[in-house]
């Protein structure tokens, strides 16, 4: 269960194969209240007191955690560069993906996990790059965890010395909670989407190390003010970079290769598993 929404799990499927998940069992309050997520689990659920929410974060959070310490514990014993990109739906981040893999995967070998809630059209779509790609559906889920992402690297087997891409679910809300192991979360913002989401959604934004403000092709058609989205991203996370860029003409993609880089450059120094094709 997500410690935001409350969306239900148990449907996850990984390519079509049944996935489940074992919580610890637990009785539901009745004690109602009217917070609406001003108390201090930050959310409201009917019938749950703020303590007991408070509790159940933490639980699920704690279990989350210590599957994501378990697979960044695997990626860095194999040399595997991963990146969780969040996003809400529509900001053209499997487009963004595919053209970042077909630039890229002559230097290095590339491999996807796929996150929706349902159908596999995006690993379909990555596949077709000639890259390696699974798909997590998570049914009513809203978010990618990592005990999903752990099974999902165990059908994957991305190479030693790879970079991994983590699309994750389309929603700017949940997903910034759940740790998955990765190195960085890359949060992709569209010109079409307005340039207030980094303050209406401010913890995806403070968890995020880098934001690409996508579709500038479009800029001279909206009114979209980009100096005021920086500016709002930064006030809720002072040291987020920020890039510029279209996936569709190519434009700003090269400052998005060299932070890709760079930070895999970082990531893998003295590691012996580094590798290029």
């Amino acid at each position: 269960m997500c410690t935001v929404c409350g969306c239900g799990e148990g449907e996850t499927t990984i390519d079509d194969h049944q996935h489940h998940h074992h919580e610890p069992s637990h009785e539901h309050s009745h004690e109602h209240t009217h917070d609406y997520g001003k108390g201090a689990a930050h959310a409201h659920a009917p019938g749950m007191s703020q303590a007991r929410m408070v509790q159940i974060e933490q639980d699920i959070l704690g279990k989350n955690n210590q599957y994501a310490a378990a697979n960044r514990q695997y990626f860095s014993e194999h040399g595997i560069h991963v990146l969780n990109l969040v996003s809400s739906p529509g900001s053209g981040k499997t487009s963004l993906l595919s053209r970042t893999i077909e630039d890229m995967q002559a230097e290095f070998s590339v491999a996807v996990i796929e996150g929706d809630q349902q159908t596999a059209n995006d690993a379909e779509r990555i596949r077709s790059t000639g890259a390696k790609a699974i798909q997590i559906n998570t049914g009513k889920g809203c978010h990618l965890d990592g005990h999903m992402v752990g099974h999902a690297v165990e059908s994957l087997q991305p190479e030693d010395g790879s970079l991994l891409f983590i699309e994750n679910v389309g929603n700017l809300v949940c997903p910034a909670a759940f740790d998955l192991g990765e190195a960085h979360k890359v949060a992709i913002l569209s010109v079409t989407e307005g340039e207030d989401k980094p303050i209406k959604y401010p913890d995806m934004f403070h968890a995020a190390d880098l934001m690409l403000l996508n579709k500038i092709d479009l800029l001279p058609y909206l009114d979209f003010d980009v100096a005021q989205c920086i500016a709002y991203a930064q006030q809720v996370n002072p040291r987020i970079r920020v890039l510029e860029l279209s996936a569709k003409t190519g434009e700003g993609m090269d400052e998005w290769y060299q932070w890709l880089l760079s930070t895999r450059q970082t990531a893998l120094i003295g590691h012996p598993k580094k590798r290029a094709k």
